[in-house]
């Protein structure tokens, strides 16, 4: 039997079981087995049937095709708590509940499961929104590495939400509106620019819960990854650094960015290259709001006459309940029928494919922080539309920081004349050209970041380093 100390380093990953969280968290359990780990992934039932549903060839694992070029990365699956048929969407604070009161339990039995087989676990790789983390590693006498998916920005006003309650910014009826100037490492943000839920005046709600709890958890970890890069948040990211292990490794994408050997799409793609090939360099806008956040009928409405008025091109992802399960066509009475030459209405895609076509010259964004990312890599600007939670301190990175985007609407109800005046304002060549600009340098802050010896390797290596070190694991020798 091979010395125990010199193991491959073995990980359980669980992502947080939606579409935003389990994409990154697929990509770096396999940029993990790349490095020599062996990777245990731990999906929820309802995750794995969703992802069957859109994928009917990929069977029970997710995962079979990147073992047969030889990565350890082992797949299981657990229950959240609730019946796999469980509409999700439609009734998400139950699901929040669940997360926060029930899966826990099922967490439990699965890691005592594979610890009790014999088989030398190392660490525990779990999503930072998990409330229960620091508790089930230390039961079985795990590492706890906490998994960040959103930028440093959003997790540093989290673990600081005892100043923003302190200074009166947080967690009062009548909630200060000043700028907020004493996060460290954060030279200042807005109030308005907060995530949703730290601008809500009732903090008694589920997601109130998870979130309080979940940063208390996070103080406990032995490491912080980050889906972010350093050079783009360096300020946070030192501050933070001084207080807990913080690594910056993103951004994390698949091997090949248009096609993943891993099916994450918890819906079935529809394929868009034909009518986009057709398209002129730079003449569609895409627009996605994403796998989660929901739109109201009546903004829906206003971005759909307004796109109508843009005369732009565009291709629209719109999922079935994007406004509700409840209502499956909320577009207005004879829109598709007005926009039919110029548009293509779906109900999902790859979106990294969309993004790296010529014809893509602009992204109408929920300002999700997957879609962020992705957009910066393939150089296209952004028109931001936040609708939920992290969503409106990234569209403050987007616009106001780094410059590469504008909002679709800068004051609320939206209406169609400021949803077509801002197409056009991202789409046309000269007013464009800015955003064109200012997106492809950040492109190259990511680009140096994931060269050899850039930034993002360096960290998870050193990461890789200190694990090990902590575990007392010696490097396998070749």
């Amino acid at each position: 039997m091979a010395d125990e100390s010199s193991q491959k380093s073995h990980a359980i990953f669980i992502p947080y079981p939606l579409q935003g969280h389990v994409i990154p968290s697929v990509n770096l359990a396999i940029k993990l087995a790349s490095k020599g780990f062996t990777i245990t992934f731990i999906n929820t039932h309802a995750v794995h049937h969703q992802t069957a549903k859109a994928h009917p060839d990929i069977g029970s694992d997710i995962f079979a095709k990147v073992r047969e070029s030889g990565l350890d990365i082992r797949y299981a699956t657990v229950s959240d708590g609730l019946p796999v048929e469980f509409d999700r969407s439609l009734n998400h604070d139950q699901f929040m509940a669940s997360l926060l009161h029930e899966f826990s339990a099922h967490v439990d039995e699965v890691v005592g499961r594979i610890v009790g087989s014999g088989e030398k676990v190392h660490c525990l790789i779990v999503d930072t929104f998990f409330v229960w983390s620091s508790k089930i590693a230390k039961k079985f006498g795990l590492l706890y590495v906490s998994y960040w998916t959103e930028p440093a920005l959003v997790f540093t006003l989290y673990y600081h939400l005892d100043l923003l309650r302190e200074n009166g910014h947080f967690g009062q009826q009548e909630c200060r509106e000043d700028t907020i100037k004493y996060i460290p490492g954060v030279e200042a943000v807005e109030p308005r620019d907060m995530m949703s839920y730290l601008q809500d005046t009732d903090t008694t709600s589920v997601c109130h819960q998870i979130i309080f709890n979940a940063f208390q958890d996070a103080k406990n970890a032995d490491f912080v990854l980050c889906n972010t890069v350093q050079d783009l948040e360096l300020g946070t990211i030192s501050a933070l650094h001084a207080k807990v292990p913080f690594y910056a490794i993103g951004p994390i994408f698949p091997p090949a960015f248009t096609k993943s050997n891993v099916a994450t799409s918890l819906w079935s793609e529809s394929d868009c290259s034909q009518w986009l090939d057709k398209k002129p360099h730079g003449s569609v806008l895409y627009a996605s709001f994403g796998s989660y956040a929901h739109v109201k009928k009546s903004e829906l409405i206003e971005i759909a006459k307004g796109l109508a008025l843009s005369k732009v091109s565009f291709l629209w992802v719109l999922r079935p309940d994007i406004v509700s399960s409840d209502d499956t066509d909320p577009l207005p009475v004879g829109f598709k029928e007005e926009v039919k030459d110029r548009s293509m209405i779906i109900p999902w895609c790859c979106q990294n494919a969309v993004l790296a076509h010529p014809a893509t010259g602009g992204f109408l964004t929920h300002c999700g922080w997957n879609s962020v990312l992705e957009s910066i890599w393939c150089g296209v600007p952004l028109l931001c539309f936040p609708l939920l939670t992290d969503q409106f301190t990234n569209r403050k990175l987007v616009v106001d920081d780094w410059k590469m985007g504008i909002n679709l609407s800068n004051k609320r109800p939206i209406t169609k004349e400021e949803v077509s005046d801002n197409v056009n304002c991202l789409m046309s060549w000269k007013s464009g050209d800015e955003y064109r600009v200012k997106v492809k340098e950040v492109r190259k802050s990511l680009e140096n970041a994931l060269a050899p010896n850039g930034s993002s390797g360096t960290n998870l290596d050193l990461f890789i380093k200190q694990l090990k070190a902590k575990c007392q694991i010696k490097p396998i020798s070749q």
